[in-house]
């Protein structure tokens, strides 16, 4: 996640104060420095930094936060609340035109993921706004951009307007045209990216934007460069009034800078992240749920959120009746992969729970094709077998059987049965919790997966399949 190395800094910062029964003034000072170097380190444009730690010192070392209850807690508020401040607030959608075709306008340099981009922007209106998308190739400079587009478009079916590489402007008017007759809903237009800003690459960006008269201009930016992500912003911004920016390669690499800086820099609201190489991996940019995932508390929502997307309902009722009555069997177990695959790496929806920081951590270690190869396994047995895990358990020529199938070894094959195992074990001791420990579970989610001293593995591989 593009917060990683910011997030652990901030975290180790805040741990210093939490708890504590009192702060002082010094203490106060020590954390600040330790948040400034955080921020310095993560790329952050300067002049946000020092307004950032102004801000926070100012409200920090009142009498009210230093002589209070729980001083560090209210600090704590005191950063999150900034955090949230800087990246805007609140969550921004788009601006749709209720009585006729809404018009995007993408804009941004090349290599910041523009196209790329633009494809999960018209998954998600789809899916979102179950509105009728059409792409118009205007990046005329790059050849390969209408190809890349239109491979995408494939993809993802939804059709693509071009005329190769004749004038941009002429495209975007015949493009409009071609959307009016088959009555599209939303255009989205992939306009001309270069390496760096020019005087004639922005006169046909204006000149585009009257021709089209976008209801939104969004900005790829991408999240890799920094502060540099900013000072981009706010030259597009200057001359095109860009409405909003995508922030693109959000679980590269990157020191989380260029979020916390476009918006307060340029002044272009964040509207959406892109955080993978899937189509669907594209999401409304909250500031408040980036704030708590920075800070290490979290991101409930947006867990549940990717959880409904992926699980359906019924299903889940009649895994969680399996898992109670003890009939959970292999078929479920790769349901349930499928279902962590569609959501994203196991580290990645660790990292959206609560107290879960450690377990990420490990979790990161575990390769998530790991989950891939138990799928094979599964494949390689019987529908009986499947069914009755018992089988496999008896029979040691059943095991060998199903290992040499899969192209793995028995032991690959006993660690997933020792997963489904476990599964069936974390169940039954949530069975037996009382109302009390079923809500200190909550609190610290970990409990769950400490299901008694588990032996090491030895020799080659061992402790896959395993979160430690």
């Amino acid at each position: 996640m593009a917060e990683n190395s910011l997030s652990s800094r901030l975290q180790m910062a805040m741990r210093r104060i939490t708890g504590r029964g009192f702060l002082t003034e010094k203490d106060i000072d020590e954390m600040m420095r330790e948040v400034r170097l955080s921020l310095l380190e993560a790329d952050v444009n300067f002049k946000v930094v020092k307004q950032f730690i102004n801000n926070i010192k100012e409200q920090a070392v009142g009498e009210k936060i230093l002589k209070g209850l729980n001083p560090g807690q209210q600090v704590v508020k005191i950063v999150h609340d900034e955090l949230k401040r800087v990246m805007g607030e609140k969550a921004e959608d788009i601006r749709y035109n209720l009585n006729n075709i809404t018009t995007i306008m993408t804009i941004g340099l090349q290599g910041s993921g523009k196209t790329t981009a633009i494809g999960k922007l018209g998954v998600y209106i789809r899916k979102a706004e179950k509105k009728k998308v059409l792409f118009i190739a205007a990046d005329v400079y790059r050849p390969a951009a209408i190809d890349q587009l239109v491979t995408i478009g494939k993809q993802i079916g939804i059709e693509v307007y071009e005329e190769g590489l004749i004038d941009a402007r002429t495209i975007v008017k015949n493009g409009l045209n071609y959307a009016k007759e088959h009555h599209y809903d939303v255009v989205i237009i992939d306009t001309a990216g270069r390496l760096h800003i020019d005087e004639k690459m922005m006169q046909e960006l204006i000149d585009v934007k009257q021709i089209a008269k976008p209801n939104e201009i969004l900005l790829t930016v991408d999240a890799m460069t920094g502060q540099d992500a900013a000072n981009i912003a706010k030259s597009f911004h200057d001359q095109l009034n860009a409405t909003g920016a995508i922030l693109t390669k959000l679980d590269g690499d990157t020191r989380g800078g260029a979020a916390l800086s476009i918006k307060e820099v340029s002044g272009i609201p964040i509207k959406f992240s892109s955080n993978g190489e899937k189509m669907d991996a594209f999401e409304v940019f909250h500031p408040e749920r980036m704030a708590q995932r920075i800070l290490g508390m979290g991101d409930v929502l947006t867990l549940i959120e990717k959880a409904t997307d992926a699980i359906d309902e019924d299903e889940a009722k009649s895994m969680m009746d399996k898992l109670m009555s003890d009939t959970f069997n292999y078929n479920d177990l790769l349901k349930q992969f499928k279902m962590i695959k569609k959501m994203g790496s196991m580290s990645k929806i660790l990292g959206f729970i609560p107290g879960m920081g450690k377990v990420k951590e490990a979790a990161s270690q575990v390769d998530d094709k790991q989950f891939e190869k138990m799928s094979v396994l599964i494949t390689s047995m019987t529908e009986k077998e499947r069914k009755d895990p018992t089988l496999i358990d008896k029979s040691s020529r059943r095991r060998e059987r199903i290992a040499r199938g899969s192209g793995m070894s028995v032991a690959e094959l006993n660690r997933l049965r020792q997963a489904l195992d476990a599964q069936k074990k974390m169940m039954k001791k949530m069975m037996n919790m009382d109302e009390r420990q079923l809500e200190s579970l909550s609190k610290n989610p970990t409990q769950a997966l400490n299901q008694g001293k588990q032996k090491k593995g030895k020799g080659k591989n061992k402790g896959q399949f395993r979160i430690r």
